[in-house]
């Protein structure tokens, strides 16, 4: 397509690149100023320029640019690098909506709020906002690295954002070298299958993987494996978790939240157009993919992720930390339906990363009330919350973790249904009946957490505790959405359904 064509595309990504330098210039003009108002200003700018993006995603399909296509389904954008298709959009509305969530998060945070580098935290929040948007259209090898590369980097700078905090240094080093590895790993996998295949764009390996005998086939079966390996550190998928843990507990809690949500969002997106279009699509009879034994491993990938994420869980105190382990649970759930990859599947992931970003999301925003509320993290900060003058954020703290436990009629039992019967309609019952049990062990430490607050009386010296209305709107929304989602839930499905259409017709 033209590079006017292309823009036409590219609007949502050109309104945070608009946005970015806005906050980076309202900075520099409101350094020094004295009030509140001025501290503010950076992040009103970046919500707007949040709401500007996800407005101008949603507003696409209705502006007239599918005038400019000859397949009124998909746009290749700039040479092939990007992509504009349903299931692109269907990400970066996800990914805007939790963008502009965690902005409004932030605006709350005692760790972020009033920081001298406010400005900067903002700008570099639209910038992760900005990578994710691309990674989630990549369509082509080069666009894949340099757009991960471009999220693991921002990454790295917000969870070392305390820099006078041990904990947050520490954090983002370890992040730093455990993505160095898994970005090495991953560009030299994906230089194994530019070089069998001849081409870097996503249609291009699958014609030729299609035509490669089998004398390449542990060349293939490497340089795939890599690449699986630099997605599998970007969900937090076992082996590749360690980071996890360390980071969610050292970050800011609002970047905790977007790297819990908005990076495994991105990451999934990546790892499912790839291995569809790059990979799946060379599948046939007599193919040398055939051969190659992808599906087993990423079989074990999603068993020993559920598995290691739910029973670490079990002895956590720190609640950034049980999330962290839960977040990497949650993300073998998700790896069960893209073992599926048939059309149940895909719409079955996409449907539970929808649902996941809402409870997962409030989950945090109550973690950070606490925190701002009490200065604790840990289990003992939440002993009687419901009775300390945070009723509200307990209950809502409540259907969040009862609905990542898969209990109805709350949102995450139905995004759990569909992953498993997407699993039984491919008769992977065993691998099915592994995820159930794990639902069991997990609803062990979700309430217990429930337990805490609701059943333990405060200790005389913790003192009643406050809330910013803002924040208590937010989280009941976020509450009032997880149990809409768990009884009407078929209009997110059919949005779920449109977008894997990209994929299987």
């Amino acid at each position: 397509m033209p590079m006017t064509g292309s823009l036409a595309y590219f609007l949502p990504e050109l309104a945070l690149s608009a946005a970015i330098l806005a906050v980076v210039l309202v900075d520099l003009a409101t350094t020094g100023s004295a009030g509140r108002r001025a501290s503010e200003l950076p992040g009103t700018v970046a919500l707007i320029g949040a709401g500007a993006a996800l407005v101008l995603t949603l507003g696409l399909p209705s502006l007239g640019v599918r005038g400019l296509l000859d397949d009124p389904t998909r746009a290749w954008l700039f040479s092939r690098m990007l992509v504009f298709d349903g299931f692109s959009v269907f990400f970066k509305v996800l990914l805007g909506l939790a963008l502009l969530a965690v902005i409004w998060m932030s605006a709350g945070s005692r760790e972020v709020r009033g920081q001298p580098n406010e400005g900067e935290y903002y700008a570099l929040i639209l910038s992760a906002g900005l990578a994710m948007f691309l990674m989630a259209a990549a369509a082509n090898l080069l666009m894949a690295y340099l757009s991960l590369e471009f999220v693991s980097l921002v990454s790295y700078v917000l969870t070392g954002f305390l820099r006078h905090n041990r904990r947050s240094g520490e954090a983002a080093l370890k992040y730093l070298i455990y993505g160095g590895v898994a970005s090495g790993a991953m560009i030299y996998g994906m230089s194994w299958v530019f070089g069998l295949t001849g081409s870097m764009d996503y249609a291009g390996i699958a014609r030729g993987v299609a035509t490669l005998d089998a004398a390449s086939r542990p060349a293939l079966f490497l340089g795939l494996v890599l690449v699986l390996a630099g997605f599998g550190y970007k969900i937090a998928s076992v082996p590749f978790h360690m980071w996890a843990p360390d980071v969610y507990t050292g970050a800011p809690i609002p970047v905790t939240a977007f790297l819990a949500v908005g990076s495994k969002a991105a990451g999934f997106a990546m790892l499912l157009r790839f291995f569809h279009f790059g990979v799946e699509g060379a599948a046939g009879p007599g193919s040398v993919l055939a051969t190659i034994p992808l599906a087993q491993l990423a079989t074990v990938m999603c068993v020993a992720t559920m598995t290691l994420g739910n029973f670490a869980a079990l002895g956590q105190q720190n609640m950034k930390r049980l999330l962290a382990y839960s977040s990497i649970a949650h993300a073998g759930y998700a790896l069960l339906g893209f073992v599926v990859f048939a059309e149940a599947g895909v719409k079955a992931v996409l449907f539970y990363l929808a649902v996941y970003y809402v409870m997962n999301l409030g989950a945090f925003w109550v973690v950070m009330l606490v925190a701002n509320a009490s200065g604790r993290e840990d289990l003992e900060g939440y002993r009687g919350l419901a009775w300390r003058g945070g009723a509200l954020p307990a209950l809502a703290l409540a259907v969040f973790l009862f609905s990542l436990a898969g209990l109805p009629p709350l949102a995450g039992f139905v995004g759990k249904f569909a992953v498993f019967a997407a699993g039984v309609q491919a008769r992977l019952y065993a691998l099915v009946v592994i995820g159930l049990l794990n639902s069991v062990v997990s609803l062990y430490y979700y309430a217990r957490v429930v337990k805490v607050m609701f059943l333990e009386q405060p200790r005389p010296e913790d003192p009643p505790i406050s809330f910013r209305l803002g924040d208590l709107g937010a989280v009941g929304l976020l509450s009032l959405a997880t149990l809409y989602l768990g009884v009407r839930f078929n209009w997110l499905l059919e949005r779920a359904d449109e977008a894997r259409r990209v994929f299987t017709g």
